[in-house]
C-alpha cells in the first residue's frame, strides 16, 4: 500500500502557517483513502447513530469542512 496523491488542497493552500500539520486526505494505490486528522474517537463513539459501529482497530478522526469541500473535485464519482 502506497500514497498515490494528495486529494484536494495542501495545507498550505489552505492557509496552514507552517503548511505541514493540518488536516489532509490521501488516495492510496488499493483505491482506499487515508486521512490525517484530530483524533476524537473517544469524544463522538457515543454519538454514532444505530446503525453505525466502530471496531477496537478503527478510530473517528475529525477533518475540517474546508478539507473535504476543498478535496471534492479531486474525489472520482465511481
Amino acid at each position: 500500500m502506497r500514497i498515490v496523491r494528495r486529494v484536494g488542497a495542501s495545507p498550505r493552500e489552505r492557509g496552514s502557517a507552517s503548511g505541514q500539520t493540518c488536516p489532509d486526505i490521501f488516495e492510496l494505490s488499493d483505491g482506499d483513502f487515508a486521512v490525517i486528522g484530530r483524533e476524537a474517537t473517544a469524544e463522538l463513539d457515543s454519538e454514532l447513530p444505530p446503525d453505525a459501529a466502530r471496531a477496537d482497530y478503527e478510530r473517528i478522526v475529525v477533518i475540517s469542512r474546508e478539507t473535504l469541500v476543498r478535496a471534492k473535485r479531486d474525489i472520482p464519482d465511481a
